[in-house]
């Protein structure tokens, strides 16, 4: 009689296997994963520079072998800005992300654990950057700062922290009544232990799934903002800066406002599925069919 013999997988496993699964997320990692390496190693892949004005005879030249996305109007390789702008893009996209889990991991964890006043304050605060316009307030710090790489980060961190908080504090409500978390209380750990020690690294999902939310939150507001003049400032390359100077062109040099419209919308769209992909497998609630 044969027996089988039973593998004892770790709860990764079976994300990964759910990932997998998940095509449209699959291929959102792939496109992102391409679009962060050739924006990490942009100065390789680039004929020039990205303020280097070589092509001044043949500015507003349309795509040809010789440059993939044509000229801008200054003369300058619009393949290399496009590149260039992956980086800044993605650059304050990540790095908002970050600060916005800095800022939502604790006081999610806070307010899930202590609940009461504590919960009713963040709550409170969270509702009020609900209500507030994202890009109205962004334009008007931005305006107060006068712009620029780190402002922009600020930003994008001071609205993105929402998401991040209100995950994190409905994973700590669903933990803090487990068993595990009593039997800490009853060997004498303190609230602060259990926080850091248990409930944080069990939030870690959640965590991950909020913080590659933020990073399309935080490209779209860059964006914006530098649409509207109030972002990042030539000549340092923007997608929603040369979608700003494109418009202005599109009627008849069609390619400068096609190309950094189609970066952003792609990247943006690869970041969403890709986790909202993460989320699905991440999620505990979802039974393993295997």
């Amino acid at each position: 009689m044969s027996q089988k013999n039973y593998l004892i997988r770790s709860p990764l496993y079976y994300a990964f296997l759910r990932f997998l699964s998940n095509k449209a997320a699959l291929i959102s990692g792939v496109i992102l994963s391409i679009i962060i390496l050739m924006s990490i190693f942009a100065p390789l892949i680039t004929p020039t520079g990205y303020e280097e004005q070589k092509f001044l005879i043949n500015n507003l030249a349309f795509p040809s072998w010789d440059h993939w996305f044509g000229i801008d109007d200054l003369g300058r390789d619009f393949y290399t800005r496009i590149i260039y702008g992956a980086r800044v893009s993605l650059s304050i996209g990540f790095v908002a992300a970050a600060f916005s889990v800095f800022i939502g991991l604790p006081l999610g964890a806070l307010a899930g654990y202590y609940g009461g006043t504590i919960d009713w304050f963040i709550m409170r605060i969270i509702e009020l950057f609900s209500v507030i316009p994202p890009l109205m307030a962004a334009l008007l710090l931005a305006a107060l700062v006068k712009g620029g790489f780190l402002s922009i980060i600020f930003i994008a961190a001071l609205f993105g922290w929402v998401q991040v908080c209100l995950l994190v504090r409905a994973q700590v409500l669903s933990f803090k009544e487990k068993e595990f978390i009593r039997s800490s209380f009853a060997l004498g750990a303190s609230p602060m232990y259990v926080i850091f020690k248990h409930l944080i690294p069990n939030s870690i999902s959640p965590v991950i799934v909020g913080f590659v939310q933020a990073i399309p939150l935080a490209m779209m507001l860059e964006a914006g903002l530098s649409f509207l003049g109030a972002g990042i400032q030539p000549p340092l390359p923007s997608w929603g800066q040369m979608i700003n100077i494109g418009i202005n062109f599109m009627f008849f040099y069609w390619h400068l406002a096609l190309f950094p419209t189609l970066a952003l919308a792609i990247t943006v769209m690869a970041t969403t599925l890709f986790g909202d992909g993460l989320r699905d497998a991440l999620d505990p609630t979802i039974n393993d069919k295997n």
